[in-house]
């Protein structure tokens, strides 16, 4: 058990709600990439299976691995062509974009869903019952998760969300050169995210800012439902 907290980068007692967390998270934000761009006319993603809530059709294992033990891991990405859309640079941001906002819009519903079943009474204060605190404990980790995917995709280097909105929205002749250097752009994301000491002032920060989003979806399940 030492040993599993030690490698681990969350405590034992607290993984499987981090686990499940990301799970629906990685589900839900790779879903809903292939499901935009499936009504946008490419198919290529549905064709592939991709279209759906089925966690097994979009988790990778060594970027599971990897969140458990270095707190920065991948689902697998949604095959999009945007040659089949209509409007290639508009729709390819959207698709895009409907990852990390759904992530976003989770973390939202999931604090007022705990609020509301704790305002008439479905669940109890997490203070004097296991099951509450595990309910807590979950909903704690849905929301922070969900806010740092969110936050994490939007970073605009590649692979991530954030380089490809940010490609498709520069005109073509400023995206080209952007093109150009993706490989070193791509070698400077790995070394924010695997060298401990840019760590600490890329995705430690952003765990906290996503923290901070999350209190602010408390504070409106709580306006909304009154504590």
């Amino acid at each position: 058990m030492d040993f599993l907290n030690n490698v681990l980068f969350v405590p034992l007692n607290i993984l499987p709600f981090y686990v499940l967390a990301l799970v629906i998270g990685f589900t839900v934000h790779e879903f809903s990439h292939a499901y935009v761009a499936n009504k946008f006319g490419d198919p290529t993603a549905r064709l592939l299976g991709r279209v759906t809530l089925n966690p097994a059709a979009h988790i990778d294992l060594l970027g599971m691995i990897l969140l458990l033990i270095a707190g920065f891991g991948w689902a697998r990405p949604v095959p999009v062509n945007r040659e089949n859309f209509s409007r290639p640079r508009l729709m390819g941001i959207l698709v895009s974009a409907a990852g990390p906002v759904s992530n976003l819009l989770v973390a939202l519903l999931t604090a007022i869903i705990y609020y509301a079943l704790n305002y008439f009474g479905l669940i109890g204060s997490f203070a004097n019952n296991r099951i509450d605190i595990a309910i807590y404990t979950f909903v704690e980790y849905m929301i922070l998760m969900n806010c740092f995917l969110f936050l994490f995709n939007l970073i605009p280097l590649p692979p991530l969300d954030g380089y490809r909105i940010l490609s498709d929205w520069l005109p073509p002749r400023l995206s080209a050169r952007l093109q150009r250097v993706e490989q070193w752009a791509m070698l400077l994301f790995l070394l924010l995210v695997f060298i401990y000491p840019l760590r600490q002032v890329t995705i430690v920060p952003l765990y906290q800012l996503a923290n901070t989003l999350g209190g602010s979806f408390y504070t409106l399940g709580n306006l909304l439902f009154g504590g």
